[in-house]
């Protein structure tokens, strides 16, 4: 799992095998369900005992479901009888379930289970309706988080004995082609976000996503410091100034479809914050803000994710991943507050605070990207507190320069279970991060509203022309887990992502790019 670097530095990098596609377990259609270690059968709350009929040793699920009258939501269980003593898992939802709360029991269902480890799982609906797909696939979804095993390094650690092979019924209109890309790609997400943060740092960040990018045909370039000073990214290099290491970088990865040329204008750049870990910097956070801030690239995790899941479906879309990879750490380089850089676009930045490192590194990073004149350009970034105590850990917040790509945003967050939410980007806020000095100030002084002032921040960085949505992930970690997620990590907006590109087909309802 892991390898230590030459030299004794005690620094390490992560071992890419855990992300092998053999790494999945086996997905099967079958007529039959035969002896498994674990059958897990959801039917709405409505439906009599008699829906059960055809399942092995009915009379047991129709006792399991007498058991009180079903409510929604609510999960039982027993054994049956037969060699394997199946684990026998019933979940009840109602006729009308959004698709959060069909995650939500699947989430319930696969935790149930997991305590008897199985390594085999049936998957079934009934009865058997056209939304019966969906509930297969929030099944589904659970099933390949709950065999996902996240990075853990005890010395003790028993062998482990993960869910291997996942049965379904062989006549369900299932798109499972899409349903393992998205949940794989949910993974990769979760697995990057909970590696501690001396194994992903920047360097380690790197040579993953360089292996990532090899094993599915992307092409990819490193913009190293000194390419990011030829390129006059000093916001980003303000960030990454106080840094022991000078491995911070971006990462520009390119997804091409077959017979789009590689040096075509991208109709997609996925933008994404990759602070490996963040101190605060001069304004050095407390131990307990501190303590989680190897998560504090999950943005850039969903980014490269989403790129290699849009990858391996071959969508018909030329995406392009921005990465921006680095530390915030204190030392005698470190940036300050009340200095002023300037960025890649020109714009001068006022420093006030030194932990809104996060608006700093996308600043150039959006600029940049911007460069190769998108078609719409989406950034991903764990930005601000302001947006967890707006919404809690269970949405996460979405703002935009186009009004119409409010609506199949959220219609996308409430399609995919990744629920989110529209925040105002009204241009009187500017009036807060007007700079006697400079351009723009970083942030205000004061924490109101930051996460509108943020987005309003990263909007200057942003040609007009170009339709562009930030979403501020106050979802990428959550205690007890989120959605189908059982764990905190939850790798929240991959789903999303795919929903929106791929089912709300949101490039369609854009203009064409400008001449």
């Amino acid at each position: 799992m892991v390898k230590q670097r030459p030299g004794g530095t005690g620094r390490a990098r992560p071992a890419v095998a855990p992300l092998a596609a053999a790494a999945r377990p086996e997905i099967v259609r079958a007529r039959t369900f035969g002896e498994l270690d674990a059958l897990l059968v959801v039917m709405p709350e409505s439906a009599g005992r008699e829906t059960l009929a055809g399942l092995p040793e009915h009379e047991r699920w129709g006792a399991l479901h007498a058991r009180a009258r079903p409510r929604a939501g609510t999960v039982r269980s027993t054994t049956l009888a037969n060699r394997r003593q199946t684990l026998a898992v019933l979940g009840f939802l109602a006729d009308g379930a959004l698709p959060f709360e069909q995650l939500r029991l699947a989430g319930r269902m696969l935790k149930e289970s997991a305590a008897r480890t199985p390594h085999s799982a049936g998957l079934i609906a009934l009865p058997a309706p056209a939304k019966s797909a969906t509930w297969l696939e929030a099944l589904l979804a659970a099933a390949l988080a709950q065999a996902f095993e996240l990075p853990a390094f005890k010395s003790d650690a028993p062998a482990a004995a993960p869910l291997r092979r996942i049965v379904l019924p062989a006549d369900t209109p299932l798109d499972t082609r899409y349903a393992v890309a998205s949940g794989a790609a949910t993974n990769l997400a979760r697995w990057l976000t909970a590696l501690p943060p001396n194994m992903l740092d920047s360097s380690g960040y790197r040579a993953v996503i360089a292996r990532l990018a090899r094993r599915h045909g992307l092409t990819m370039r490193w913009l190293g410091e000194p390419a990011l000073r030829r390129l006059g990214a000093h916001a980003f290099l303000a960030v990454s100034a106080g840094n022991v290491h000078r491995d911070a970088g971006i990462a520009h990865l390119q997804y091409r479809p077959s017979r789009r040329r590689a040096a075509a204008a991208p109709d997609l750049a996925l933008v994404g914050k990759g602070i490996v870990f963040d101190t605060g910097g001069v304004n050095l956070k407390p131990h307990r803000s501190m303590l989680e801030m190897h998560t504090d690239m999950g943005g850039s995790a969903v980014a490269l994710a989403t790129l290699l899941a849009l990858a391996e479906l071959r969508a018909p879309i030329a995406a392009d991943a921005w990465l921006a990879i680095s530390e915030n750490h204190i030392g005698p380089s470190a940036y300050r507050p009340q200095e002023v850089v300037r960025a890649a676009n020109g714009l001068t930045i006022q420093v006030i605070h030194t932990d809104a490192e996060g608006r700093m590194a996308l600043a150039d990073t959006l600029a940049l990207a911007a460069r190769t004149r998108p078609r719409l350009m989406i950034d991903f970034a764990t930005l601000t507190g302001a947006c967890v105590y707006a919404l809690t850990e269970r949405m996460s917040g979405v703002f935009t320069n186009r009004p119409a790509l409010i609506e199949p945003m959220v219609a996308a967050g409430r399609a995919s279970g990744e629920r989110v939410w529209p925040f105002p980007f009204d241009a009187d806020y500017d009036a807060d991060l007007e700079s006697k000095v400079a351009d723009i100030l970083q942030c205000a002084v004061e924490g109101k509203g930051d996460h509108i002032l943020a987005a309003r921040f990263l909007g200057r960085f942003v040609p007009a022309e170009i339709p562009w949505a930030h979403v501020d992930l106050s979802s990428a970690t959550r205690a007890g887990g989120l959605g189908h997620i059982n764990t905190e990590v939850t790798g929240f907006g991959v789903r999303f992502a795919l929903e929106l590109l791929l089912r709300q087909n949101v490039l369609q309802s854009l203009e064409s790019r400008p001449a």
